[in-house]
C-alpha cells in the first residue's frame, strides 16, 4: 500500500511547554477528528506545525523532534512571526472572512501575503525533504492553497491531491483577493482538487475560467499541458465512534447526571466554535424569539448553548464573546424564573463523554451557520442517536444540508422561519423523528470518513492513471526521432496542417492572427522539397487564405472542407452548395450578439460563425448551448451541420467537413509518410480518414483520435523545422 503523506497547518497532536518540558495532547478540530482514524490505519505520515514557535523549541529540537517521529508526525517550524502573519494574518483575516461571504471583515495585507506564500514553501521544502517515489501527497485547507503548486515545481510526477474543508465562494467574491491568480494557480498544481459540495466545485470552475481563462469538461481542466480534476466529496465521520460510544460506562454516566440536573425540561442543542461565521448571536436572538411567541414553552425548555473559544485575541472575536455575553444575559433575565435558566452557556471546550451524552440527550440539535463548509456537528448528533428519537435543524448554508435533506432545513437569516421550525421541532411525533433519522443515520454511515477519504483516493488513482494515458500518447523525444527516421526515408510525403491553434496561436479577432515571418519561412521551405507535399486545412475563409499564402505553392482547403485549391491551381467546390439559408440564420446568430457582449458574428460564402472568444466565458458559455440549440430545432430540414470549435459555433451545409476536404489529397497518391496536425474538435474529422500508418497529432490534451499529442503551437513548429532540416 502507498505511504500517505498528509499535510496540514496543524498536526494532530500539538505541544505545550511547561516548567520546561514538552507535554503532547490530542488537536482539536474537524480535520483531526476525521482523519485521524484514516491516518493511523494505513502506512502514513502527518506533516504541519507542532504549535510551538522556533524559538522556544532551544536545545530540546532533537527530542522534540524524535517524539513526534514516534507518532509519525513531522513538524514544520515557525517563528511566533510567521505564526502571526501567516496564520492569524492571511489565512484567518483575508481568506476566512472572505471565503465565508464577509467581504467586510477581510483584510488585504500584502506583508501577509507574502509571509503566506514564504509558509507555504517552507512546507514545501518539509515535504520534499520525507517524500518518496509512489507517495500519495494529500494538502488539506485554505492555510495552504499555494503548496500543491510548489510541490509540482519540485516535484513533477508526485500524486498531489488537495481538499478545501471550507466553502469556495462564488467568483465575484473570490475575485476581490488582490492574489486571485496565485491562489487558483497554486491549487491547480494538484492532480485533484476536492470540495464538499457541488456548488462550491462550480464555483471553482468559473473562477478558473473567469480569472484564469481555463476552460473545463465536467469537472476536468486542461492547463500547463496537465488535466486537472475538481470534484465533491462530502466529508463523512467516524460514525461507529458515535454511535458506539453512547455505550460507554463515561457517557452513561455524563447521560444519567445531565438528565437529573434538566429533570422534565426540553433540550435544544448548540454547539460551536466562538466565529462569526457560526450564527451564534442570531441563534439566541431566535430563542428569545420562540419563548416570546410561545410562552407554553416557560420553565420546559432549556437551550445548551456551548461555544468553544476562537481566536481570542482577534478584536472581532472579542466583540463577538462580548455580544454573546451580554445577549445570554438579556434572555435570561428577560425569561428566566426561580428554578428554570433559558440558556446554559458554556464558553469553553468539552470533553468527548460529554459531548456524546449531550448528543444522545438532546430533543433538537440547532445548527444553524451563516456559512459553514460542511458541519460536522450536525452528523455526530445523528450517529449518537442510537433511539432515532430528536430533531436535527440545520441551515441550509451548511454543506451538510445537501445531505441531510430529511432535517428541517432553514435560511438561518430568516429569525421567524427557525423560531417556527424550533416549535414544529418540539411537536413532531416520535414516529416521524424516528423515521426521518433512520434514513439519515443509513446514508451517513454509508458514506463515513473512511468511505470519504478511499473515494478522494481513488479518484485521485483515476485521474493519475488519465494523465498517464495522455503522457503516453505525448510525441516526446524518442517518438519524435521514429516520425523523422520514417520522414526521411520517405519518397512521397503528405502534410495536412491546421491553421489556428496550430501553427498559430489564437487572436482575439480572426484578421488579428496572421501568419508571422517565421512560419511563412518555415512553409517555405517545405514546399521546396520536393518529396513534400504541403496542405493547410483550415476553417478560414478562401479569400483570407489566398492573401495570407498565395506567394507559397501549398494546397488550400478553405471553410472546413467546402473549397479547395491545388497548389498552383485555383480554388473550386467540392460538391455544389447553396448559401441562401444565411438570410433565415443570420439573425438569430445577431439575436446572440446582442445578448452577449464580445461575441460577434463572422460570414463566409458558405457559412456563418459566432465567435465569443472576448465573451464574459460564463455567460457565453450559457449562451452557446442556447444558441446551438436554437439553430438545432431552425435547421432540421434544412440539410444544416452546427459546428462547434473553439469558442465558436458555425453553422454550414451539412455532410461538408474537414475529413471530407482531406480524402481529396489522401486519394492522389500512394502516400509512404502522412502527418497531420490539429487541435480542435473540428479536425477529428481528418484524423479518423487517415490510414493506421499516418501520423496524426493534436495540439493541447484531451480526448482525440489522433495517435499523439503535442503541448503547444511551438513544438509543432519545432517538429515542422525539423523535417526542414531533413
Amino acid at each position: 500500500m502507498e505511504r500517505m503523506l498528509i499535510v496540514s497547518n496543524r498536526l494532530p497532536i500539538h505541544a505545550v511547554k511547561r516548567e520546561g518540558t514538552f507535554r503532547f495532547q490530542p488537536s482539536v478540530g474537524g480535520l483531526v477528528t476525521g482523519l485521524g482514524s484514516i491516518y493511523k490505519s494505513r502506512p502514513s505520515m502527518w506533516i504541519g506545525w507542532s504549535g510551538v514557535p522556533r524559538e522556544r523549541l532551544g536545545t530540546q529540537k532533537r527530542e522534540f523532534m524524535a517524539r513526534l517521529e514516534s507518532e509519525r508526525c513531522y513538524p514544520v517550524f515557525l517563528s511566533r512571526d510567521e505564526v502571526e502573519r501567516f496564520y492569524h494574518g492571511f489565512s484567518n483575516r483575508t481568506v476566512w472572512p472572505l471565503f465565508h461571504y464577509f467581504p467586510l471583515y477581510t483584510t488585504y495585507n500584502k506583508n501577509w501575503w507574502e509571509s503566506y506564500k514564504r509558509v507555504n514553501k517552507m512546507f514545501c521544502d518539509t515535504v520534499c525533504a520525507v517524500a518518496r517515489p509512489g507517495d500519495i501527497i494529500w494538502v488539506h485547507d485554505y492555510h495552504l492553497m499555494l503548496l500543491p503548486r510548489f510541490i509540482r515545481e519540485k516535484l513533477p510526477n508526485a500524486a498531489v491531491g488537495f481538499f478545501l474543508h471550507i466553502p469556495f465562494p462564488s467568483s465575484e467574491l473570490f475575485r476581490l483577493l488582490p492574489w486571485r491568480e496565485e491562489i487558483l494557480e497554486g491549487l491547480l498544481g494538484a492532480d485533484l482538487v476536492g470540495f464538499h459540495t457541488h456548488d462550491y466545485v462550480h464555483h471553482f470552475l468559473n473562477s478558473v475560467r473567469r480569472v484564469l481563462g481555463h476552460e473545463s469538461t465536467l469537472g476536468q481542466i486542461t492547463c500547463d499541458n496537465r488535466i486537472v480534476r475538481a470534484d465533491t466529496f462530502p466529508m463523512g465521520i467516524d460514525y461507529r465512534r458515535f454511535s458506539e460510544a453512547v455505550r460507554n460506562p463515561e457517557v452513561e454516566k455524563a447521560i444519567r447526571r445531565i438528565r437529573k440536573r434538566m429533570e422534565h425540561h426540553k433540550i435544544i442543542l448548540s454547539i460551536d466554535r466562538l466565529d462569526y461565521t457560526k450564527g451564534i448571536l442570531r441563534r439566541l436572538e431566535v430563542f428569545d424569539l420562540f419563548l416570546e411567541r410561545n410562552p407554553k414553552y416557560r420553565g420546559k425548555v432549556t437551550l445548551i448553548q456551548i461555544a468553544v473559544p476562537s481566536r481570542t485575541g482577534v478584536e472581532t472575536y472579542m466583540m463577538l464573546k462580548k455580544g454573546v455575553d451580554e445577549l445570554v444575559g438579556r434572555i435570561n433575565g428577560k425569561h428566566g424564573t426561580i428554578g428554570w435558566v433559558p440558556v446554559w452557556y458554556l464558553y469553553r471546550s468539552i470533553p468527548f463523554y460529554t459531548l456524546v451524552a449531550l448528543y444522545h440527550l438532546a430533543d433538537v440539535a440547532l445548527v444553524t451557520p451563516i456559512r459553514d463548509g460542511m458541519n460536522l456537528i450536525a452528523k455526530e448528533f445523528l450517529a449518537a442517536k442510537t433511539d432515532r428519537i430528536g430533531v436535527l435543524i440545520l441551515s441550509e448554508m451548511a454543506g451538510a444540508a445537501n445531505e441531510l435533506g430529511e432535517a428541517i432545513i432553514v435560511n438561518p437569516n430568516n429569525k421567524e422561519e427557525v423560531a417556527k421550525s424550533l416549535k414544529e421541532a418540539l411537536e413532531m411525533s416520535e414516529d416521524e423523528q424516528i423515521g426521518r433519522n433512520w434514513t439519515m443515520q443509513m446514508r451517513l454511515r454509508r458514506y463515513d470518513v473512511t468511505r470519504w477519504a478511499h473515494d478522494f483516493m481513488d479518484t485521485l488513482s483515476s485521474i493519475k492513471k488519465v494523465q498517464a494515458e495522455l503522457r503516453g500518447k505525448n510525441l516526446g523525444d524518442g517518438m519524435k526521432m521514429k516520425v523523422l527516421r520514417q520522414y526521411r526515408r520517405a519518397r512521397k510525403r503528405l502534410l495536412l496542417l491546421d491553421y489556428d491553434g496550430t501553427l498559430i496561436q489564437f487572436g482575439e479577432k480572426p484578421e488579428k492572427a496572421k501568419p508571422d515571418d517565421e512560419l511563412l519561412d518555415t512553409l517555405q521551405a517545405l514546399v521546396r522539397i520536393s518529396k513534400n507535399e504541403v496542405v493547410i486545412i483550415s476553417g478560414r475563409d478562401k479569400d483570407t487564405l489566398e492573401k495570407w499564402f498565395n506567394i507559397l505553392n501549398v494546397g488550400l482547403m478553405a471553410e472546413h472542407g467546402v473549397w479547395l485549391k491545388e497548389k498552383k491551381g485555383s480554388w473550386e467546390m467540392l460538391e455544389p452548395l447553396r448559401n441562401d439559408w444565411k438570410e433565415d440564420i443570420r439573425p438569430i446568430l445577431e439575436l446572440y450578439v446582442d445578448r452577449t457582449p464580445g461575441s460577434f458574428i463572422e460570414e463566409k460564402e458558405f457559412s456563418l460563425v459566432w465567435h465569443y472568444r472576448k465573451a464574459d466565458l460564463e455567460l457565453a458559455t450559457i449562451r452557446a448551448r442556447e444558441l446551438k440549440d436554437a439553430l438545432l430545432q431552425l435547421t432540421a430540414n434544412l440539410n444544416l451541420g452546427i459546428l462547434e470549435g473553439s469558442r465558436v459555433i458555425e453553422v454550414k451545409n451539412a455532410g461538408i467537413n474537414k475529413g471530407h476536404g482531406a480524402v481529396h489529397w489522401l486519394s492522389k497518391k500512394r502516400w509512404d509518410f502522412i502527418v497531420a496536425v490539429g487541435d480542435d474538435w473540428t479536425d477529428e474529422d481528418t484524423f479518423s480518414v487517415l490510414p493506421e500508418s499516418a501520423y496524426s497529432i493534436k495540439v493541447g490534451p484531451g480526448t482525440s483520435r489522433a495517435r499523439f499529442t503535442v503541448d503547444s503551437v511551438t513544438r509543432v513548429r519545432s517538429l515542422l523545422k525539423e523535417f526542414v532540416g531533413e
